[in-house]
């Protein structure tokens, strides 16, 4: 599989294990877990490229933002978080930093500051432990803005956070009393 390829298969298996498992034809449990088997036959159906387990590994092993997990034995799979349809994927509750980070891009900074972070179409809002990997998610959006959220009052208020098996901070909602935008 060359570059281009692994792009396209991986792009698929995001679209399928976060956001639509029935444009492959395959199924996600109430944990988010899909049949591998099922995967890459559903890979394999939208793509001529011969794809396999050693490709669908190939893609967990080097995603940069480690997106998927496998099951012990290697029959399931799920992604991390992201999801737009609603799974759980059995998030540890934790006990957040003081400050976490959200990047964003600026055409989203007048709602932002007006409604706070809300997850539209995610189950939760994404948070980052520092600065630097907000600025990059922000970047994805144009011209980057970073708020910096006050994860720990917030927790100390009765808001719940959870922790990806990735390293993504995750929470419902970020009311706006809670953000600091900083100035650019």
């Amino acid at each position: 599989m060359d570059s281009k390829e692994k792009t396209a298969a991986g792009k698929y298996i995001s679209l399928l294990l976060r956001h639509k498992p029935e444009a492959g034809g395959i199924t996600l449990d109430e944990h988010g877990w899909a049949d591998v088997n099922m995967l890459i036959a559903a890979v394999n159906g939208a793509f001529p490229f011969g794809f396999d387990m050693a490709a669908l590994e190939d893609i967990v092993r080097t995603d940069g933002k480690q997106r998927y997990s496998f099951n012990s034995d290697r029959t399931l799979i799920r992604a991390n978080q992201g999801h737009s349809i609603p799974v759980d994927v059995e998030l540890p509750e934790k006990e957040p930093p003081e400050l976490l980070y959200h990047g964003t891009g600026e055409k989203f900074v007048s709602s932002i500051d007006k409604q706070g972070l809300i997850p539209k179409s995610r189950l939760y809002v994404h948070l980052s432990k520092d600065r630097d990997t907000a600025v990059n998610v922000g970047s994805r959006h144009g011209k980057p803005v970073v708020y910096t959220v006050k994860s720990g009052e917030m927790h100390r208020d009765g808001y719940t956070f959870y922790l990806s098996v990735n390293g993504v901070w995750l929470t419902k909602e970020v009311p706006v009393r809670y953000l600091e935008k900083e100035q650019g």
